[in-house]
C-alpha cells in the first residue's frame, strides 16, 4: 500500500526544499469539497486549491467540456494556429470585467505571468516606469511580481536585486492601526517627496489582500485610488487573482466599491482546476502593446479554455455569487459567535467578503500580538482530524477559509465542527508547550 510517509521521502530526495510544504499528505482523488489521500483518508476541503476550485473539484460540466476537448485538440499555441475557445474566453471576460468601456483580453498560464504582463502593458501604454504597490500584498514569485509583493520573507529574501522603480505604501488595516486616511496621506507624501506622479505608470492593488491576511480594502479607499489615478494619468491595476469569479460574493471584488480598474489580472478560479490566467484592460490601453510584445507557448491552452468556459457557465447557472454570500454568512456568523463567547479569547478579528473569510488569532486582544504558533497547530490538528485549512498573513497568524462555493451545507457544517475541535485541541497543545 502507498503511504504518505513513503511519498514524503521520495519528495525530499527529488524536490528542492525551497518549494514550500504545508502538509505531508498526498491526494489521490477529489470530488466537489472532499478529498482522499493515498491512504484512503477523507478530508473536507476548506482550501479549494487556494481559491482555484470555486466550482468544486471535478465539476461534471468542467470534466465533460475538457473530455470533449481531448477528442479534438490539446495544443497548437494560439499565436501560430488559433482556435475559437480562446477567443470565446476573451469575449466573455470582456463582458464580465467591470467597466462601461470597450475592453480587450489576452490569456496566459499563471497569476504571476498575468502580473508581469500587466506591468509591461502599463509601461508601454503610459511611457512611464514607476509602480506603487502596498505592504502585505502578494502578486507572485517571478521577478516583477516578487518585487511588487509586499512581504520580504520568504518571497524576496536572497533573490535580489529586484526590479527598480517599485515602491510600497501602507495598506489600510484598521485592526492594526493603519487607517484609510493614513494610507492616502502616505501616497500624497510619496508623490510630493519621492516620485513625481507623472512618472508613475500604475498602482497595483488587491481589493482584498489574500496572502497578506484577507484584509478587505475599504470601499472609499478604492474609490479614492480611482480618483487619484484619474487625476494623474496613472493606471489602476486590480489584482483579482484570488478574489475573482464569485469568491467575494460578486464576480469581482472591485464591484463592491463600484470601481472599474484600467487593467485586471485574473487566474485561480478562472480555470476550475486547469491552469489559465488572463489580463483584461481598456481597449485603448491594450492596443498599445507592440506586435509580439505579449504571448506564451502554452497560454490559453485548449483544455484550459474549455474548462474556463464551463466555469463561467456554472457560476451563472448555479448562482454561485448568491451561494458565496450564503456560505460566507454562515462562516462569519459562526466565527463571530466563537469570538463573542468566553472560550476563544485568542480570536482577535473575524473578517472577509463573501466566501473569503478569515480568523486572526492573537495572544492578547488588547495588545493584538500575533499568535502564529497557534495557527500552525490549528491547521495541522485540523488535517489530522480530516479538514484542510490554510494560513495567511504577514505574521502567519490568520486562518483563511476558502471552501468550494459548491460545498454541500452538511459538509460545510462538518468542517466547521472539525475546525472548532481543532482550535480547542491546538490551544491545549500550545499552552502546554507541545
Amino acid at each position: 500500500m502507498s503511504t504518505n510517509a513513503a511519498f514524503t521521502a521520495r519528495r525530499a530526495a527529488a524536490i528542492p526544499a525551497g518549494l514550500s510544504k504545508h502538509l505531508d499528505v498526498y491526494i489521490e482523488k477529489a470530488e466537489n469539497a472532499e478529498l482522499w489521500d493515498v491512504e484512503g483518508k477523507r478530508y473536507i476541503d476548506f482550501a479549494a486549491g487556494i481559491a482555484v476550485n470555486n466550482t468544486g473539484h471535478r465539476h461534471p460540466k468542467v470534466v465533460e467540456r475538457v473530455r470533449n476537448q481531448l477528442d479534438k485538440v490539446t495544443h497548437t499555441s494560439f499565436q501560430t494556429t488559433p482556435y475559437i475557445d480562446y477567443v470565446a474566453v476573451c469575449e466573455k471576460l470582456n463582458d464580465l470585467v467591470p467597466g462601461d468601456f470597450p475592453k480587450k483580453t489576452f490569456l496566459v498560464s499563471t497569476g504571476a505571468e498575468a502580473i508581469e504582463n500587466a506591468a509591461k502593458i502599463a509601461r508601454a501604454a503610459t511611457g512611464r516606469s514607476a509602480f506603487v504597490a502596498f505592504s502585505g500584498g502578494f502578486h507572485g514569485r517571478t521577478l516583477m511580481a516578487m518585487t511588487l509583493t509586499g512581504k520580504t520573507t520568504p518571497y524576496k529574501a536572497g533573490f535580489g536585486p529586484l526590479v527598480p522603480d517599485v515602491f510600497h505604501l501602507p495598506f489600510p488595516i484598521p485592526y492594526h492601526g493603519i487607517s484609510e486616511q493614513e494610507s492616502l496621506t502616505a501616497l500624497d507624501r510619496f508623490f510630493r517627496s519621492e516620485v513625481d506622479p507623472t512618472r508613475v505608470a500604475g498602482i497595483f492593488v488587491e481589493p482584498v489582500q489574500g496572502e497578506g491576511g484577507f484584509y478587505p480594502a475599504p470601499v472609499t479607499f478604492l474609490r479614492a485610488l480611482r480618483e487619484i489615478c484619474d487625476k494623474h494619468g496613472i493606471l489602476l491595476i486590480a489584482d483579482e487573482i484570488q478574489t475573482g469569479f464569485a469568491r467575494t460574493g460578486k464576480m469581482f471584488a472591485m464591484e463592491h466599491a463600484g470601481v472599474a480598474a484600467d487593467i485586471v489580472t485574473m487566474a485561480k478560479g478562472l480555470g476550475g482546476g486547469f491552469p489559465i490566467a488572463a489580463v483584461t484592460g481598456r481597449a485603448d490601453i491594450m492596443d498599445k502593446i507592440p506586435m509580439g510584445g505579449v504571448g506564451s507557448t502554452f497560454a490559453g491552452n485548449p483544455l484550459s479554455c474549455a474548462a474556463s468556459l464551463a466555469v463561467m457557465e456554472i457560476i451563472e447557472d448555479e448562482k454561485l455569487i448568491d451561494r458565496a454570500n450564503e456560505v460566507g454568512s454562515r462562516l462569519k456568523s459562526t466565527f463571530e459567535d466563537w469570538q463573542e463567547g468566553n472560550e476563544f479569547a485568542c480570536i482577535g478579528e473575524v473578517r472577509g467578503l463573501g466566501a473569503m473569510v478569515a480568523i486572526e488569532f492573537v495572544r492578547d486582544r488588547e495588545t493584538r500580538q500575533p499568535w502564529p504558533e497557534l495557527v500552525k497547530a490549528i491547521t495541522h490538528t485540523a488535517a489530522e482530524k480530516g479538514l484542510l485549512l490554510l494560513s495567511c498573513g504577514v505574521h502567519g497568524n490568520v486562518v483563511r477559509v476558502l471552501t468550494p462555493l459548491t460545498i454541500p451545507f452538511d459538509h460545510l457544517d462538518e468542517g466547521i465542527a472539525i475546525l472548532k475541535d481543532s482550535l480547542r485541541a491546538a490551544l491545549e497543545k500550545v499552552e502546554a508547550g507541545q
